[in-house]
């Protein structure tokens, strides 16, 4: 029986992650998230020759790269939600790979593989593709400019261009551009200075000239970033920012493996002290800029230590198969071969036992059905008539983008209730309410917030009628 040789694994398991993918997009057919949402909402209106509305009640911070990719995707027309949602599924798998190739760079093939299977199991980042969460693509940007820089240093151009791309969506990757163009101008000719000049400073300079055409305001992304997360409590004061670093780092890798992390990189400051560069410097930049959002009074969430979660895994890759690094002979390699397999039971054992797999299920379908049962609703010939009274309201803002893009309405034609501004249109037309559990804890109540007027959100507003349900959401009405 022939038997497939060691190179040939990662191109086999890589595909087997692809197949995958493929399986779980249409198993799990999924919807985008809130900002992603908008992000197509904004790309439409583009496409329709009016500027976004970024200053809607309670919108996300823009992209420019998601905004252009919704514009293209709208072309599609109504499927265009679910082709993001595959795009974003490739871009995870596409993230592994790049994973698996900066590991291998600097620490070699079983390290790689370990630790591309240790992105594919940690539930957080898959969910994240499956709802088209914009972070999938930029981590894989980023890991991918990387991964070539690992594999020929000073690599240039198409490094930077990847860093580009990546601060089109996050503006945190404006300093890694920033430090790498340090990094490869000073061997460079002054010809090669200015085109790495002029692609560092493109997707700062693209995203301050969006601001500015749409708004009036360059720095507009910054102040409404901040006042947004004002307004959600997503502030933090510097003081709660290490413990919020360690908190997140747990949550998104588990705690066996942010310990096996601490290991690794002792034994590759030992071992291969000159390999650590890359992985460190991701690691330690992006802690950095997690304590510089905080400082900066913009939301402190999970989502922002998301690079520095995946050199945790490289060096817990480190501690669990850097005995291949070791010669053939020497007596550490078979025993801590051995240590680092009882390791991997243990944290299968761990992961069994602290993971419900049931609730990741039950979350997966909740975001598809959901969806599907508001089309359903919203298509409904009562519901339809009775928007000639009004516009269509919802409890909150979490409802919004969605059912905008259901109804391919504008900005003004789906209102949240709990906007202040809009209180006297809302006494007219088309309330929907969460009716299921989980609709109205995922997108109506928020259980921190018991104020009478939350609560009224979540209720039919005086004088309304019903006229529609389904599984999870009702319909009145009043003209």
């Amino acid at each position: 029986m022939q038997r497939f040789a060691p190179s040939t694994w990662p191109r086999v398991l890589l595909a087997l992650l692809a197949l995958g993918a493929l399986i779980g997009y249409f198993v799990y057919p999924t919807y985008p998230n809130y900002d992603s949402y908008y992000a197509l909402l904004w790309g439409r209106e583009v496409l329709h020759g009016t500027l976004p509305t970024f200053d809607a009640y309670r919108a996300p911070t823009e992209h420019p790269l998601a905004i252009a990719f919704g514009a293209l995707l709208s072309l599609v027309g109504g499927g265009a939600d679910r082709i993001m949602v595959g795009a974003t599924l490739a871009s995870f798998v596409v993230l592994a790979a790049g994973l698996y190739r900066l590991a291998r760079a600097q620490f070699g093939m079983t390290v790689g593989l370990i630790a591309g299977a240790l992105v594919c199991t940690r539930l957080d980042f898959p969910f994240l593709a499956a709802r088209a969460y914009i972070d999938i693509p930029y981590l894989a940007f980023v890991i991918w400019a990387a991964a070539l820089e690992a594999e020929r240093p000073r690599r240039g151009a198409p490094v930077l261009l990847l860093l580009t791309c990546a601060g089109l969506l996050r503006p945190e990757a404006w300093v890694l551009a920033g430090l790498y163009f340090l990094w490869i101008a000073a061997p460079a000719t002054w010809s090669q200075r200015i085109r790495y000049a002029l692609l560092t400073a493109s997707a700062p300079l693209i995203w301050v000239t969006v601001d500015a055409i749409v708004t009036g305001d360059p720095m507009f992304s910054l102040t409404h970033t901040n006042s947004l997360a004002d307004e959600l409590g997503r502030q933090k004061g510097l003081a709660q920012v290490p413990g919020a670093t360690v908190h997140f780092l747990v949550n998104l890798d588990k705690l066996p493996v942010l310990a096996a992390a601490i290991a690794g990189l002792a034994i590759a400051i030992v071992l291969v002290p000159t390999r650590l560069g890359l992985p460190l410097i991701l690691l330690v930049l992006g802690i950095g800029t997690f304590f510089l959002v905080g400082l900066a009074g913009l939301s402190v969430i999970d989502r922002y230590l998301l690079v520095p979660s995946l050199m945790v895994m490289v060096f817990a890759a480190v501690a669990l198969g850097g005995w291949s690094m070791l010669r053939s002979g020497v007596r550490l390699r078979p025993a801590w071969g051995a240590a680092a397999g009882a390791l991997v039971i243990f944290g299968v054992v761990y992961t069994l036992s602290h993971v419900t797999l049931s609730s990741f299920d039950q979350e997966l379908r909740f975001r598809g059905d959901s969806h599907r049962s508001l089309e359903a609703l919203l298509a409904n010939p009562r519901v339809r008539a009775a928007m000639k009274c009004g516009p269509v309201s919802v409890p909150n803002h979490k409802l919004v983008p969605d059912t905008r893009w259901v109804l391919n309405a504008g900005v003004n034609e789906v209102i949240p209730r709990s906007d202040p501004k809009e209180k006297a249109r809302a006494r007219r037309g088309v309330a929907i309410l969460t009716t299921n559990r989980l609709s109205l804890l995922r997108q109506g109540f928020d259980p921190d917030d018991t104020s009478n007027q939350a609560i009224a959100e979540v209720l039919p507003p005086p004088g309304f009628k019903w006229i529609a349900a389904t599984a999870y959401y009702g319909a009145y009405a009043r003209c």
